[in-house]
């Protein structure tokens, strides 16, 4: 049963990850968070590696970026790591994996999607010497957002309602999710400075990604789309060439940012940046394989809460506890059906990429 490779909690997912790596002969290296985790526990960035430290193809698989969606991610990598049909085939193929469990270990524990700078890092990939990208459609609806008092009152809700309704839910969901760098207490922040799972991953592709001539990467998500669909969205940049390789290996089905396809708003400073920065010397090919779990106006909701709850350590523990516990709802559908979809298209994506990488 898929539901075997799921976990509760931070702490358990850690443990079962390194004891899958274990079983599949793969030393697990452990970058530590400076922080602890809900529970008083270690967090760490997990590595293992599948291959030679010099193979010509290398397949990242990653979880965790935003960190309370490691439910999933993690839970996809263990059932990878227990497919001995799947390590066979890499290996005959020449390709390298490289699972990163935990890109976000903090936001993983305590249920949080940011890092514990408060930024969500997949909008923290930027030149900080250099301007910050504005988000002025923020600034217009941040303080309906994250307003003084929870839950909002019922105006508040309609303003949200009309903005949406004169300037449609698609601008709506961009302004609140493109990323914004102005507001540190806010929603999608994307810092204002390197945050330390920006500088471990660099750290890990430094040691891993820059021998190989082609690098895949598969980036798992939760929390847009269809209940237990997984839509493989390009993740590389606004590039022909590399929009083909992704379809010709996940299917013509593969959606992108740039044209609107995808489920995903256009967003800036995106993870997959670090892929062109550190592994210059490497055909670059990716997707982040995004899982759908509620509606998005529930994602949306439970995101708001728990950010209103980290802006007021006031507030009663009960109440955040709640919050906590519905933003876990909100990225992770625990449910066996929902697993077991989850886990035959991780498996099938991950498949297609060895096979794309070895062709």
């Amino acid at each position: 049963m898929a539901a075997a490779f799921f976990a509760q909690s931070y702490g358990q997912a850690r443990e079962r990850f390194t004891a899958a790596a274990e079983r599949a002969g793969l030393y697990v290296q452990a970058h530590r968070h400076p922080m602890l985790g809900i529970g008083g526990e270690d967090l760490a960035m997990d590595v293992a590696r599948l291959g030679a430290a010099d193979a010509r193809a290398l397949l990242i698989v990653s979880s965790a970026c935003h960190g309370v969606e490691g439910y999933c991610g993690s839970g996809v990598q263990n059932a990878m790591l227990a497919d001995d049909g799947l390590h066979a085939a890499a290996q005959a193929a020449g390709v390298a994996l490289l699972y990163v469990h935990g890109l976000n270990p903090w936001g993983f524990s305590w249920c949080r999607r940011t890092t514990h700078e408060n930024a969500d890092l997949n909008r923290n990939w930027h030149d900080f010497s250099q301007p910050l990208p504005h988000n002025a459609a923020y600034d217009d609806i941040a303080r309906l957002l994250l307003p003084a008092a929870w839950p909002p009152a019922p105006e508040v809700e309609a303003a949200l309602a009309a903005y949406a309704a004169q300037n449609g839910p698609r601008a709506l969901q961009t302004a609140i999710s493109a990323g914004q760098y102005d507001h540190p207490e806010g929603l999608f922040f994307g810092g204002q400075d390197i945050t330390w799972s920006q500088q471990t991953l660099r750290h890990v592709l430094q040691e891993h990604g820059t021998r190989c001539e082609r690098l895949g990467w598969i980036d798992l998500h939760t929390g847009l789309g269809p209940s237990g669909h997984g839509e493989r969205i390009f993740a590389c940049r606004n590039d022909a060439a590399a929009l083909a390789r992704a379809r010709a290996w996940w299917g013509e089905g593969v959606t992108s940012i740039y044209d609107g396809s995808s489920s995903s708003a256009l967003l800036s400073g995106l993870m997959w940046n670090a892929a062109y920065e550190e592994c210059a010397q490497a055909e670059y090919t990716g997707v982040a394989l995004e899982y759908g779990t509620v509606p998005l106006d529930e994602v949306i909701g439970a995101l708001r809460e728990d950010q209103w709850y980290e802006n007021h350590p006031e507030a009663p523990p009960e109440a955040r506890a709640a919050a906590r516990r519905r933003m876990r709802d909100a990225f992770y559908t625990d449910t066996d059906a929902w697993k077991q979809r989850v886990v035959e298209q991780g498996l099938e994506v991950v498949r297609q990429a060895v096979a794309g990488l070895a062709a």
